[in-house]
């Protein structure tokens, strides 16, 4: 019963590496198949489009690197830190009390400490990435987004309610089983270099004259293109992904023939 258990739990795990290493295999093969080049090569080119079948409909699968910009940025809703990206989440954690029985039927009674997700919000805004060419309208509604952790604290509870930069909540009387609070901020910050994967379109912003400095960048329309956001350069993503194909490739293999031979000696002495 053990080895079939065993080997079930070994076959899932094989199931997951599986999808671990195509989606790695779909990033090498997403950074590979983009044009490279400027912000200013696009406009060029979009203007090119544009004079000889016309605005609207171009896109193109690219790769860039600029820096972030943005007139009007978010604020972060813990630190309160300017951004164009944030995700927050906050933890209560507390003592429970567990009674475990044995085989002799004893029992033993132990606290422990777990924790529960109170409260969890990401934003984001469009914003604009500048190079030496020119800038260009960056949509991260469905990307990838790398970001740069801003807080990460503990707080004991203290009373009923609690809060934290632009962040509160009434929680009602304490029971006595809180321990405190676990805050969490992580964000895309400004005036960083960031390299960014995904689907150019002049298909916005098409009222009166075209512009060619109406571009954005979004999510591409076709499922296996990857839209990414990272503070990291081309390379060491490439390489990342790379490596994490190869070796959830040789552990989908070795977990699937471990998770094959147990349950066959399972079934077969069951």
């Amino acid at each position: 019963m053990i080895m079939i258990i065993l080997g079930s739990i070994l076959m899932v795990l094989s199931i997951v590496l599986f999808f671990v290493q195509y989606n790695a295999r779909q990033k090498v093969a997403s950074l590979r198949q983009a044009r490279g080049g400027s912000i200013g090569d696009l406009q060029m080119i979009a203007l090119k489009v544009a004079s000889e079948i016309g605005s609207g409909s171009w896109r193109d699968y690219v790769k860039l690197r600029g820096d972030i910009q943005c007139d009007q940025p978010l604020i972060s809703e813990l630190k309160q830190v300017p951004c164009v990206y944030y995700e927050m989440k906050v933890e209560r954690e507390y003592k429970k009390t567990v009674t475990e029985r044995d085989s002799e039927g004893n029992t033993t009674t132990k606290t422990e400490r777990e924790s529960e997700v109170i409260s969890e919000n990401s934003r984001s805004i469009p914003f604009k990435l500048k190079d030496n060419t020119g800038t260009i309208e960056i949509d991260p509604d469905g990307a990838q987004i790398e970001t740069v952790k801003v807080l990460d604290e503990f707080r004991q509870a203290t009373s009923s309610s609690i809060s934290f930069g632009g962040f509160s909540l009434s929680l009602g009387n304490n029971d006595g089983q809180t321990i405190g609070y676990h805050y969490q901020e992580s964000i895309l910050p400004l005036n960083r270099n960031a390299f960014i994967l995904g689907e150019v379109t002049d298909a916005r912003g098409l009222s009166g004259s075209y512009d060619a400095t109406q571009l954005t960048i979004e999510k591409p329309t076709k499922w296996d293109k990857k839209y990414i956001i990272s503070l990291q350069s081309e390379a060491r993503l490439q390489k990342e992904a790379a490596r994490t194909s190869k070796y959830s490739f040789y552990g989908m293999l070795a977990a699937f023939t471990a998770g094959a031979i147990l349950l066959g000696v399972g079934l077969t002495s069951a």
